[in-house]
Parts: C-alpha cells; structure tokens; sequence
C-alpha cells in the first residue's frame, strides 16, 4: 500500500534534503522520478515520530547523535531490497568453483581464502556459494572463509534464522534441497553443516568506508544487484574502496544487469566461460 504524504497530514518539506543525505550516508540515491518510492518507504518512519514533515525527520537523522544510530538501522531496513533466490545467476558461481578456486589455491600458501557476500540479504547467496563449493569438494581441499553481511539488521535477522519459503527455491535443482536443507514448521531450513560453512554475518553499509574495511581485503568479493541503485559517484567510491583493500589477484563479482567499465580501470573484465568477473592483478 503506497503512503500518500498529503493524505496523512505529512508535509513533503524537507524530502530533496533527505533525499541526499540518504545518498550521502548509504549511496543509495533516488531520482527525481524515484521520489514517490522514497516518499512510500520513508513515510511511516516519519509518523511513527510523530513528526509532521520530511523535514522533521532529516533534522532528527542528521543532527540527533542520541536517536540518529537506531533510526538509520530503521531507514536501511526500510529501504532494503531483499528479492533473492538459491542459485540465482549461478554461472559466476560455477565460475569461482572451476576457475578462480583453483587459482587461488596455487596462489595462496596457508591463509584461508576469504570469500565476502553483500549485500547477503536473507541469505540465499552465501549459502549458495557454500552449497556450490562442497559439492565440487573444496572445503575438503582448502581453508575457506564465507562471510555475509547486509545493511539491513532485519535482513540479517532473516538470514539467521535461516528459514525459507518456495519462492527462494525456485531455481535451486530438488536434489540439492533434499540434501542441503530440512522441512521445519512450514518452510526449510540449512542443515546444521551447511549453516556452519558461513564464518560470520556482519551488518555493513557499503557507503561507510569503516565498515567496509574488516572484510574487503578478501580475494572474492560478491557484490551483486547493489550497484543498480546507488549512483555512479557511489559506486565508485565503493568499488575504490574495494580495490584499495583487495589483494592481488583477487575477483569482483557483480550483478548481470551491472557494469563497472565506465566507472573504474582498476579491475579489468574478464570471461569465466559464460560469465563476467572484475579481477585485479
């Protein structure tokens, strides 16, 4: 149900100024043409407050050091995006299990090989990666660290809890959720080796350079369907960040529908037999 601020007393004051703090703090930016979807997620925040205008709540999140942290935690769950499904654009993920694992392992000598997911959402693709890698063996073959992270604690929570409905199995083949996953209260939930093939889950605003640095030095970094809503300006100062971190080799996987050709020449684009990864040498 769309929130139509006049209807509810709510003065649009203050929504362009809101607008670009959002984009400051997150690199999430919403065009002219993407207010009303700002204006429908950001609205019930804003009379949860008790507030009467836009203009009320940006003076809140930019101004108010005691209540500003939780709200921002509300804001990023607010405009969280959380469509996913197991094994979704599986081809990149073929492509980490034939080429770029074994690349690394006859780079890398004892360090365990960090693969990073984020945005993770509730979870489907960490644990698809995880699903991915122990069917061809890897964990058998070397140390592998998987971790998620999400700007979304409500995301995260999901994630967690690891409980799954059919949607997310859409395009998961039946064998594997027979192997990987139990019927529990309704839906499926990882078997107990499955789950614990993921280290850590983190919440990480990709805008927060802070945040970004505990796990960006990982040589595999999934970051996939983000970029499609930040700005160009955002995206690379995030991929930036990334490359200033990442070691050499190391690979950047993201969506289909995304290309960082325009944005940075720090990554070059390189072919996985049927799909694209961003690598730094």
């Amino acid at each position: 149900m769309a929130f139509d601020p006049e209807n509810l007393g709510l003065s649009a004051a203050g929504l362009p100024l809101l607008r670009d703090l959002i984009h400051e703090r997150t690199g999430l930016f919403y065009d002219n043409g993407r207010y009303d979807t700002l204006s429908d997620r950001i609205a019930p925040l804003v009379i949860q407050r008790g507030f009467r205008s836009f203009l009320d709540f940006y003076y809140l999140l930019r101004y108010d050091q005691v209540e500003a942290a939780a709200e921002w935690r509300r804001v990023m769950d607010a405009l969280s995006v959380q469509e996913t499904y197991f094994w979704r654009e599986i081809d990149q993920i073929h492509g980490l299990v034939n080429t770029v694992l074994p690349a690394l392992v006859r780079e890398t000598s004892e360090r365990p090989i960090r693969i990073w997911s984020v945005p993770c959402a509730s979870g489907e693709e960490p644990l698809t990666i995880a699903m991915a890698l122990n069917e061809a063996g890897w964990f058998d073959r070397a140390r592998i660290a998987i971790h998620a992270s999400d700007g979304s604690t409500t995301a995260l929570e999901k994630a967690r809890a690891a409980l799954y409905g059919e949607r997310s199995f859409r395009s998961l083949p039946p064998a594997l959720r027979e192997k990987y996953f139990v019927q529990h209260g309704g839906k499926w939930q990882p078997v107990p080796d499955l789950r614990a093939r993921i280290d850590s889950w983190s919440v990480v605003n990709l805008a927060a350079p802070d945040e970004i640095a505990p796990y960006a030095s990982s040589p595999v970094i999934f970051c996939r369907n983000a970029f499609i809503y930040f700005s160009p300006a955002s995206v690379k100062a995030v991929v930036n960040a990334f490359a200033d971190r990442m070691p050499v080799p190391s690979y950047l996987f993201v969506g289909a529908a995304e290309s960082l050709l325009n944005v940075t020449d720090r990554f070059m684009l390189d072919d996985l037999d049927r799909a694209f990864v961003y690598v730094k040498r």
